[in-house]
């Protein structure tokens, strides 16, 4: 399951949360330090992903 990156302006506080791509897509995400929903955003993280064949060098 996919962990999204979000940051409260209110009290200033990064936080992640674990959730399904369509969830993520549909919900308002809460603030579990101040538990407001109106002052959270969305912040870019960088992801990885795993591969069971070697790339190949060109």
């Amino acid at each position: 399951m996919p962990v999204y990156e979000f940051y409260c302006r209110r009290c200033e506080q990064p936080f992640t949360a674990e959730m399904h791509v369509a969830e993520h897509e549909a919900s308002v995400v809460e603030c579990p330090e101040c538990h407001r929903k109106e002052d959270v955003e969305k912040r870019l993280s960088t992801f990885t992903a795993v591969t069971s064949h070697k790339s190949a060098h060109l």
